[in-house]
């Protein structure tokens, strides 16, 4: 169940913009949130089970004078995503974007692959998204048809291993394609109200099983001998928020890696 957690510092007189971005409390969504609360964004930070580095991330962006809420929800619970956007509204107001960054990413193959993972991992990675981009369309007003400065955009991050395919982490490589389709067809669907894009980076943080002397040999794997790093999404992240012309397509944001065809996920190759 979503649950607003302590918010401070006033709206300032000019009705800053709002932004909702899912699996905000760690790692590249805390980098998000952060870089758009530096850009003049007021920022709605969902978590799932981090609650203390949600809790510390709002206090970090109120004392840079941007305003903030923490929302907890299930990704995976259909009645808790569709709480997330009034909660939102009813703190900071409607959100202009949502970044459906959160995802659960989990090993399978195409040999022990099963409907348990798949159905899981397709609820957070798709149903969550899918349910978020429907209820901003909802929350917009009509008058965003003609006045672009009213419309919404959703971002959706994505992953470049669509671009450059391989058969690890199966389960969450179907969820991420069929994002990737939902992104077009959204973006059909919810036209003119509703910008909705894709954001694909490449690898950008080290990941649990990963040493570092992996993730940097990993990292290195790329035409400009480096992958994506925080920074990237970020900008990229602000560029496709105010890209007022843009829609239906994704941004790959990668250092080129999805160039390099790997026959197995970089994290195999490089000692994970």
């Amino acid at each position: 169940m979503t649950a607003p957690l302590d918010t401070a510092a006033p709206r300032a007189p000019e009705t800053p913009r709002v932004v909702l971005i899912t699996g905000a409390a760690r790692r590249i969504g805390r980098a998000l949130a952060l870089g758009f609360a530096a850009r003049g964004w007021d920022v709605a930070v969902h978590y799932g089970a981090s609650q203390k580095d949600a809790r510390e991330l709002v206090a970090e962006i109120v004392a840079t004078g941007r305003r903030a809420v923490a929302l907890h929800a299930e990704l995976g619970d259909e009645a808790q995503v569709e709480r997330l956007l009034p909660d939102c509204i009813a703190v900071l107001g409607r959100p202009a974007c949502i970044i459906n960054n959160a995802s659960r990413f989990e090993e399978d193959t195409a040999q022990n692959v099963g409907y348990e993972l798949l159905l899981r991992l397709t609820a957070m990675n798709l149903g969550a998204p899918l349910v978020l981009a429907r209820m901003l369309f909802e929350a917009t007003p009509e008058a965003a048809r003609t006045d672009e400065s009213q419309r919404g955009v959703v971002i959706n991050v994505l992953d470049q291993k669509l671009y450059n395919m391989n058969p690890d982490y199966l389960s969450y490589t179907l969820s991420k394609a069929a994002l990737q389709t939902a992104t077009v067809a959204l973006a059909q669907a919810l036209a003119p109200k509703v910008r909705v894009v894709g954001l694909a980076p490449g690898l950008t943080m080290q990941a649990a099983d990963q040493t570092p002397e992996g993730f940097e040999a990993a990292h290195r794997v790329t035409p400009l001998g480096r992958a994506s790093r925080p920074e990237d999404i970020v900008a990229a992240a602000l560029y496709l928020a105010d890209a007022a012309g843009v829609t239906g397509t994704t941004l790959v944001v990668d250092g080129g890696q999805h160039l390099v065809p790997l026959p197995r996920d970089v994290m195999f190759l490089t000692g994970a």
